[in-house]
């Protein structure tokens, strides 16, 4: 079997969902689930994916410039550097869990407001 033979296997595989799918649909449908339907929501889980592909990848960041840090035996630019990616490291999870928090502040603010429940979480 070819190369070409396995990669259209595997395409196949991957969009035979998405055609089942597209069998139930009459007319223009939303590709976004009901879940989605409205804006807050949209950014509810929008930002709630952020935080779970992001916590891993902060943690593997995290365990890479410890890495640099044992790794650097010493050496003052190999210290610079594992203590310059830490930093890029802090500074990126701080954007993704802040936007998190500001974005459930936010909502419950307006929620209580106009007495509709957003949910971040």
């Amino acid at each position: 079997m070819n190369t070409k033979s396995i990669l259209a296997a595997i395409a196949l595989a991957l969009a035979l969902p998405f055609i089942a799918n597209a069998a139930e649909c009459q007319g223009i449908c939303s590709p976004l689930s009901a879940d989605f339907s409205t804006i807050p929501r949209f950014i509810a889980g929008f930002l709630q994916v952020m935080v779970q592909v992001g916590l891993p990848v902060i943690a593997l960041f995290m365990l890479i410039a410890g890495f640099k840090f044992v790794s650097a035996g010493g050496s003052s630019e190999g210290i610079n550097k594992a203590k310059e990616n830490f930093k890029w490291v802090i500074i990126g999870s701080i954007f993704i869990l802040g936007a998190w928090v500001i974005a459930n502040l936010i909502g419950n603010t307006v929620g209580s407001v106009i007495g509709t429940e957003i949910n971040f979480s």
